[in-house]
């Protein structure tokens, strides 16, 4: 079985491949945090907690090339990588099982560090496929469903092992042991998906099959750097493009740690903020797939454009009722009577977040595949993890700033400057046209000459 050789197989592959991808976001930023809150850490420790495991990602760009370059032709060029990553993932997330989070916050940031570290090498291995296997034609939804595999993963890790939790701890068992379900989730796409992966044989260009020498790597990855710095800098879209990575696309506050931590002051239970986080992902996977298949059909600047304002509202919205009824700034959640919110916040608070992440999953789904149009093929994998490894350093500093701004100013106003701040990067998007292809170029010297004069 080839999962790569029919389309359907390919967008299937390519959608779980990418649920491993969500898990161990979902698994630190919702089931952990909400935890860590629960047990009376602050929002800027939680923040900085959040963005301290999206630095792997934020640096996966660096394994490009090494990716690129070191591979296996009997494992598979990229399939190796992949199942490696894969059998690190599902160690290091059985490694949680015996620290306390309350108590054991360094181990546990470093677990689960080493954690990420794993799922973003995986990460460029995927992309890499994902850019040799993957039609032009396929490329929107695709990106759609890889997205909303990613959504799906982090609802599986987050929703999932929240309601785990409550049952767990309903019945007297150990909360901890939780980390088992997200570790067999990610089992079960290495078993029933990664292996099966068969790439095209390429033919040796050196040496032996599986040894590359060091002179070799260094000289390969050093050709690779220069060429990829070439591909970003050559033009403007692909400088355009880096400037667009750099801004957070639209607001991020309704999906990162300041959404759980107000989840928790608003006394939802760990079920309720599940079923909270499944909704959510739910309604972002559907947006990732409706966007990227719309962006199939038209400008993909453009759609993308009205989706980071549209994010911008729900958080803006937010900041607006939370103001009206005087909850600014977080509460001692351990304390023996917290303050409740109204029903009436509680709704806007829950609706917010649903509008929001539907929202942002169609930004996400059309998003990547503009980046995919804009990459130069001969490096598409070093070139497109650094622009991925960028969005990732926006959630990083996002979550972090979020976090500091919160106990300094409120949730409002943090909900504010956080819209505001989404709405940057419309200024370079107008410029970044995307790369044009063969096709393309075909298509229209065909219409030319076609065309009577």
């Amino acid at each position: 079985m080839n999962l790569l050789s029919t389309r359907i197989g390919r967008l299937t592959a390519f959608f779980f491949l990418y649920v491993t991808e969500g898990m161990p976001l979902g698994f630190t930023a919702v089931a952990m945090a909400t935890q860590m809150r629960r047990g009376g850490v602050d929002p800027a420790q939680i923040g900085a907690f959040v963005a301290t495991l999206y630095l792997p990602w934020s640096f996966k760009f660096v394994m490009g090339p090494v990716v690129d370059v070191v591979h296996s032709d009997r494992l598979g060029r990229r399939r190796g990588w992949i199942v490696g990553c894969q059998i690190m993932m599902i160690l290091t997330l059985l490694a949680t099982t015996p620290i306390n989070l309350a108590t054991g916050l360094t181990a546990i940031t470093w677990v689960i560090f080493a954690h990420n570290v794993f799922g973003a090498t995986q990460d460029v291995a995927i992309d890499a496929l994902a850019c040799e296997s993957l039609k032009e034609h396929e490329r929107g939804l695709a990106n759609g469903l890889m997205f909303a595999g990613a959504y799906i993963g982090n609802g599986i890790g987050g929703a999932g092992i929240l309601f785990l939790i409550d049952w767990f701890t309903k019945n007297g068992i150990n909360p901890q042991w939780a980390s088992f379900y997200a570790a067999g989730a990610i089992a079960a796409v290495m078993f029933g998906v990664s292996i099966h992966l068969k790439e095209p044989e390429r033919p040796h260009r050196r040496g032996r099959e599986d040894e590359i020498p060091d002179a070799i790597i260094i000289d390969e990855v050093v050709t690779y750097a220069r060429t990829a710095l070439k591909a970003f800098f050559a033009s403007r879209a692909s400088l355009f493009a880096l400037v667009f990575a750099l801004l957070p696309a639209g607001a991020y506050s309704l999906s990162l740690a300041l959404q759980t931590n107000l989840a928790v002051e608003f006394g939802l239970t760990d079920k309720q903020i599940g079923w909270l986080s499944l909704w959510s992902t739910i309604l972002a996977a559907s947006g990732c797939v409706i966007g990227g298949l719309i962006s199939d059909y038209v400008d993909r600047r453009r759609v993308i454009a009205l989706y980071i304002i549209l994010t911008a509202l729900p958080a803006a919205f937010l900041a607006f009722k939370m103001q009206q009824a005087g909850w600014i700034m977080p509460i001692d959640v351990t304390a023996a009577n917290p303050p409740k919110p109204s029903s009436r916040l509680l709704t806007w608070f829950w609706s917010a977040v649903l509008v929001y992440n539907f929202l942002n999953g169609l930004m996400y789904g059309t998003r990547t595949a503009l980046f995919m149009d804009i990459c130069t093929p001969e490096v598409a994998a070093t070139q497109f993890t650094a622009y991925m490894s960028l969005l990732n350093l926006v959630i990083a500093y996002s979550a972090w700033w979020q976090g500091w701004c919160i106990e300094r100013f409120g949730y409002p106003t943090t909900l504010q400057y956080d819209a505001l701040f989404g709405c940057l990067c419309l200024c370079a998007l107008p410029w970044m046209t995307p790369r044009r292809t063969d096709d393309q170029q075909d298509d229209q010297q065909t219409d030319e000459t076609e065309t009577p004069t």
